[in-house]
């Protein structure tokens, strides 16, 4: 099916007509709050690709590289605040129209804005766990503890890139990364699934659950490029749910959709939370 080509009043009957909605979010709807993203209006990256989950696990120079930029570019994960389009999906989750959501994002940012159904597919940024005996700790303490061991790098001025990263380039060769206390020599790693790693069962399933039991799908703000989002635009159009899209640029499942709207994230659900009020206002 090639998607129809729509405006925010179509987006809005769309809405209006499909009930509980499932919606699925990516990097787009965080922009507005200061994170950065990966991809482009095409898809392609904008950066390197991020750590990969062997590299990390299988390499103590990279594990140096990554806190070290970590400890630099976190700072604007760890400010960021929800934006529009957040306050805009608890919004639609409270009036009964999104039945909860599914995010590929890791910045907690859903939640803090108020949705209660939030199926946080790749992980949380705010948590590390240790590789070895599982223990976990707030990500604020470690980097706490990697300031204290790394007092020179704390003033290293670089861009934040997305979910924490920072574009840096050093010598990171006396960047001393700590080990878990608990285990002895475990490796601390962001409680999120990195590329090359795979997301746990549990939420796969969560979230088909949710799927199945929606009126529908709506992507909001994804390429849909990484397969662990872009399996649920497929298994939606499998079961012929009705599927729209509020992104813009091209995403892998244009050819899925029956509905796509080019906007932004923010203005957008902006707009589709102004149009349903006036939606529920029409003569029946």
């Amino acid at each position: 099916m090639r998607s129809e080509i729509g405006d925010i009043e179509a987006l809005v009957d769309f809405v209006a007509r499909t009930p509980r909605l499932a919606v699925l979010t990516g990097a787009g709807v965080s922009t507005a709050s200061g994170i950065p993203d990966y991809r482009d209006d095409s898809g392609d990256w904008k950066r390197s690709p991020p750590m990969q989950h062997g590299v990390f696990m299988g390499s103590s120079a990279a594990r140096q590289r990554y806190w070290a930029r970590a400890l630099i570019g976190f700072r604007t994960l760890q400010d960021a605040r929800p934006n529009e389009a957040h306050r805009a999906l608890a919004r639609l989750e409270a009036e009964g129209r999104v039945a909860g959501l599914i995010t590929q994002n890791v910045d907690g940012l859903h939640r803090r804005a108020g949705s209660r159904r939030v199926i946080e597919l790749h992980g949380r940024a705010d948590l590390v766990r240790c590789m070895g005996c599982g223990a976990m700790r707030m990500r604020h303490d470690l980097h706490a503890e990697l300031a204290s061991r790394n007092p020179d790098w704390l003033d290293t001025g670089a861009r934040a890139g997305p979910d924490g990263d920072a574009d840096l380039e050093a010598d990171f060769t006396d960047f001393r990364v700590p080990s878990c206390t608990r285990c002895g020599d475990g490796i601390w790693k962001p409680d999120v699934v990195f590329f090359g790693d795979s997301v746990p069962r549990s939420r796969v399933d969560d979230a088909f659950a949710l799927l199945e039991e929606a009126g529908g799908l709506l992507v909001v703000g994804s390429s849909l490029m990484v397969y662990s989002g872009f399996r649920f635009a497929r298994e939606a159009a499998r079961a012929g749910k009705p599927l729209a899209c509020l992104n813009l640029g091209r995403t892998r499942a244009d050819d899925l959709y029956t509905l796509k709207v080019a906007a932004g994230a923010e203005a957008g659900l902006t707009a589709l939370v102004e149009g349903l009020e006036g939606f529920n206002r029409r003569p029946a």
